[in-house]
Formats: C-alpha cells, sequence, structure tokens
C-alpha cells in the first residue's frame, strides 16, 4: 500500500462509520415505542415532533436508512478491494481479501456495535438523530420508494408497499424472544398472537350461525319479545319478516320494558325496534371491531354471499378471539371433547375438522376439505341426515352420531372411534355403514317418515353449521355465543299461554329458563 492509497483507507474508514451509525438509527428507530414518543411530545422535548413524523411513517424512512447504509458498506468494501488491487495486484487474492475485511468491518460495527447501541439506547438515539433523519428524507424524496415499486414489478407474487424490511414474521420471534427471557407472560404471549391473527380472520369463523339464531317474529307483541328475552336470557334478539333471511330490526331489552310500562304491550314488537347493522361474512374481524366500536353497536347481522341470513356476531365475540372464553355466571359448560379411552373420544358436533384431525394425529380424512365441522363430515360420509345410532367410517376413525339435540333433533355429540384396521378400505368419500337401530324393516332410516331423499349435499349442509372456532380442549365449550342465540329455530314466546311457537316446530308450555346460552351478551 503506497501513500496514494491513504484517501481510500480513510474513505472506507468514514464509510464503514457512516453505515454503522445508520444502522444505529435504523435499529433505534425499529425498538423505540410510540408511548416514549407521545411523551416526549407532550414534555416539549427538542427534535420531538419530527420524531413524532418519523414514527407516523416508519416505513419510509426506515426504507431510506436501509438503502444509505448498504450504499457506506459497499463503498467501504469496494476501497478495501481498490487497496488490495494496489497491493497484490489484479486477482483472486485481492477479490477475496477485500471482501473477508468488507464483511468483517460491516459485520462488527455496522451489525453488532452500533446496531447493539441503537437497540440499548432507543429513546434516546431516534431523539437525537430525528433532525438528521428528517432531513434526509426530505433530501432523497422519493427515491426509495421508487426503488421498492422496482423492486416488487420484479419480484413474482404481490410487493410490500413499504419494502419487506419489518415483518409480522419478526414481530412474532420478537414476541416469542421476550417470553423466553421472562419479559412478558405466556397469556400475554399468546393474547398478542391473537391479535395478529385476528387480522386474518373472517366475520363468519366467530359469527353464531344462523341454525343457533334465537330470533321473534315482527308480528309478536312486545309482551310475547320480553317474554322470550327472560326466558332466553338475551337482551337483543333479531326481529324477522316473512322468513329468517328478513331481519328487520333488533329489539332490545331495555327498550321493550320500557315501552311496556307505557302501555304498549300488546303492540308489535316492530314499532320498538332498531335497525339493523347488516355486515358480509367476508368481512375481515378486526375491520369490523373498529366499526362497531365507532357506531356503537353491539349486534350485526351476518349476510351470506346470496343476501341471506348467515348468522350473528356481536363484539363480545371478536374480542373472546383475542382474550379467550368469556363467561358468566349463567354459561353453563359444555365439554368439546371427552376422552372415553385411548382411541375413543366423545365430540361436539360442532367441533371443527381440522381439531378432529389433530386430535387423532391424521389427515386421512376423505371428504373433509369440503365441510367445517364433525357433523357436517358425518352428513357428507354417511349421504343423508345422521340419526343418533348412525355409523360411517372415515379413513382412519369411525363416527357414531350419538344424541340428538335441540327442536329440530339435530346430532349434539358424535363418539369418534380410531380404526387403524380400515384405514386401507375407505374410500374417497368415506365407507358408511348404518347400524341396525337406525333403520326401521325398509330402507328409510327411523325418524325420517315423508322426509324423501336427502342429497349428499343437503345433508352435509345440515351437518355443517358454521361454527366459529371450538378449539378442542382449550375450553371453547360449544355453547351459543352472541346476545340472540341460544336455540335452534325461531323462539317466540307468547307471554298469556307461555307456548313457544316456532317456524320449525313448536315448544308449547315451555315455561323453564333456557339453559344454553352465549357467552357474549348482557343477562337480565
Amino acid at each position: 500500500m503506497g501513500y496514494g492509497d491513504v484517501p481510500l483507507l480513510l474513505l472506507a474508514v468514514v464509510a464503514t462509520l457512516f453505515a454503522a451509525g445508520i444502522g444505529c438509527i435504523d435499529a433505534a428507530l425499529t425498538r423505540v415505542s410510540r408511548v416514549a414518543v407521545d411523551g416526549f411530545v407532550r414534555a416539549g422535548r427538542p427534535r420531538a415532533a419530527s420524531l413524532a413524523t418519523i414514527v407516523a411513517d416508519p416505513g419510509r424512512y426506515l426504507a431510506l436508512l436501509l438503502l444509505l447504509r448498504i450504499v457506506g458498506e459497499m463503498v467501504a468494501a469496494a476501497c478495501v478491494t481498490v487497496i488490495a488491487v494496489h497491493t497484490y495486484g489484479a486477482g483472486f487474492i485481492a477479490v477475496g481479501f477485500g471482501a473477508l475485511v468488507g464483511t468483517l468491518f460491516a459485520y462488527i460495527f455496522v451489525g453488532v456495535v452500533f446496531r447493539t447501541l441503537g437497540r440499548q439506547h432507543a429513546p434516546v438515539v431516534a431523539l437525537a438523530t430525528a433532525g438528521l433523519t428528517s432531513w434526509l428524507g426530505r433530501m432523497f424524496g422519493p427515491l426509495p420508494r421508487l426503488l421498492i415499486a422496482f423492486g416488487n414489478a420484479v419480484t413474482p407474487g404481490p410487493g410490500y408497499r413499504d419494502g419487506p424490511f419489518a415483518t409480522e414474521a419478526e414481530l412474532r420471534d420478537l414476541v416469542d424472544l421476550a417470553e423466553e427471557n421472562d419479559v412478558i407472560e405466556r397469556g400475554e404471549r399468546d393474547m398478542i398472537a391473537s391479535v395478529f391473527e385476528l387480522g386474518d380472520t373472517l366475520v363468519r369463523e366467530v359469527m353464531v350461525p344462523r341454525p343457533d339464531m334465537v330470533y321473534i317474529e315482527s308480528v309478536k307483541t312486545v309482551a310475547q319479545a320480553i317474554s322470550l328475552a327472560l326466558r332466553s336470557g338475551f337482551s337483543r334478539i333479531p326481529v324477522t319478516g316473512e322468513t329468517v333471511d328478513d331481519v328487520v330490526g333488533i329489539a332490545f331489552l331495555k327498550d321493550m320494558v320500557g315501552r311496556e310500562r307505557e302501555g304498549w304491550d300488546t303492540r308489535p314488537v316492530s314499532d320498538v325496534m332498531r335497525p339493523p347493522a347488516l355486515v358480509p361474512e367476508s368481512k375481515h374481524a378486526d375491520v369490523l371491531l373498529r366499526e362497531m366500536q365507532a357506531s356503537r353497536t353491539h349486534m350485526a347481522i351476518v349476510i351470506d354471499e346470496y343476501g341471506g341470513t348467515a348468522g350473528l356476531v356481536t363484539i363480545e365475540d371478536i374480542l373472546e378471539e383475542i382474550v379467550g372464553e368469556i363467561t358468566d355466571e349463567y354459561d353453563a359448560e359444555i365439554v368439546p371433547v371427552e376422552w372415553i379411552n385411548d382411541d375413543t373420544a366423545r365430540v361436539t358436533a360442532r367441533l371443527g375438522v381440522d381439531d378432529l384431525r389433530e386430535l387423532f394425529g391424521t389427515d386421512e380424512l376423505p371428504g373433509s376439505d369440503d365441510v367445517e365441522t364433525v357433523g357436517g363430515l358425518l352428513a357428507n360420509a354417511l349421504g343423508r341426515v345422521p340419526l343418533p345410532g348412525a355409523t360411517v367410517t372415515v379413513g382412519v376413525v369411525t363416527l357414531t352420531a350419538e344424541s340428538a339435540a335441540g327442536r329440530r333433533n339435530q346430532i349434539g355429540t358424535v363418539v369418534v372411534r380410531r380404526s387403524p384396521g380400515q384405514a386401507e378400505d375407505s374410500t374417497a368419500g368415506g365407507s358408511a355403514s348404518v347400524s341396525a337401530g337406525d333403520t326401521d324393516g325398509g330402507d328409510t332410516p327411523r325418524g325420517e317418515v315423508s322426509r324423501g331423499d336427502v342429497s349428499r349435499g343437503d345433508a352435509a349442509r345440515a351437518g355443517n353449521h358454521r361454527a366459529g372456532r371450538e378449539r378442542a380442549g382449550a375450553g371453547r365449550a360449544g355453547k351459543k355465543r352472541t346476545d340472540g342465540t341460544g336455540s335452534t329455530g325461531s323462539d317466540t314466546a307468547d307471554a298469556a299461554g307461555g307456548d313457544n311457537r316456532g317456524g320449525q316446530g313448536s315448544d308449547v308450555g315451555a315455561t323453564d329458563p333456557v339453559t344454553r346460552r352465549a357467552a357474549s351478551g348482557a343477562r337480565t
């Protein structure tokens, strides 16, 4: 190395220090919290306003800092390579020396020393360099965004507006690391993970399905609606028109009680109902939560792609996806999974198929891609509406319909038995075998008189009521979870006679309180 290489050496040192300083600022900005920035602004600290602007749009400045850091590292590596060429001549030795020295200096000073300092003193470093960062953003303008746009254009698949510099996976890893270091508790980690998952959760995954809704016809009286509310324990009840697909309003118990005191007990419930909030089932749960908070709405009717009623959802349903089950003194616990022995379990018909796979450690469930619940899988493989005692083998498990529940006699629980010897004999649709007790001397199963033939698709839909997220063994108890849910069909009450007429059947003289109850919704 001669005297002519001294400027190159100085330039390499300056470029390395520049890249290290930029890396320190980058680490500080990714670490500083908005709470600390707000504290600086309230305290009137110098450059606090600039830092607040940076934190409000971090992607733009982080992309710029990454670009400048790479420039500094490349300039330093190039200078070292030129010095090596002057010393050893052009060849692989010079290239290897330049790459080795450049890598060591970039890793030690830029990647470790200065980034560690930035993380250790994130608020101080971010505040002290806020003016410089803001000035760099104004100087280079949209250059980083243009480079990111070009990179996204030549990259297959969807790109990232702010570049792939801070991903959700990195944040999840940071949360896991915080738990490992005992910075946060396991429950806090699970809650944070649930917040991430909420952005990918659709309303149809958390709603209470239509068959479980308790609703009342608009022609019923206020007194009948109050009787239904008291018996079911729900303070908000959907009001329907001609059919359940025609939800015309929501009846609030507080409104009805107030009007009853004014002598409105014989007037139709449609006179006191409020307009319903309608949302599509494909809406994301986090978006709906913000909308319901802004509009101060606690219940929304979920509409499917055909304009019919798919179910209903409340704020509490969405919050349960973050904090877990919310129960009160009236909630009756229903265990979704009960192990009878090592190879046999009793599960609710609404248990998810994915949970069933996890319980029995198998992916061999033919036909499970078309359904969502164990009840739907049973009906799909059986080819008709299942009755108690019906048995079907699907892959390596045997499903047996055990009990009927509700006024429509839907299957409530299913016994699942591991049958490894029958795994090879299962077909793509599952091999169904109906037990002898399920028929009555003919081809028509007992209890299906005059029902006619039920197609495979109708049977699957009958059993496949979308169940939200019943997590096996995690206490998501299969209970109805909204203000207006608790029994199947229309469950209108007659205050005078106490009869409970429904569009699917009747429950004459039913005066006992309804014990099946949602986890969400106000009790009276």
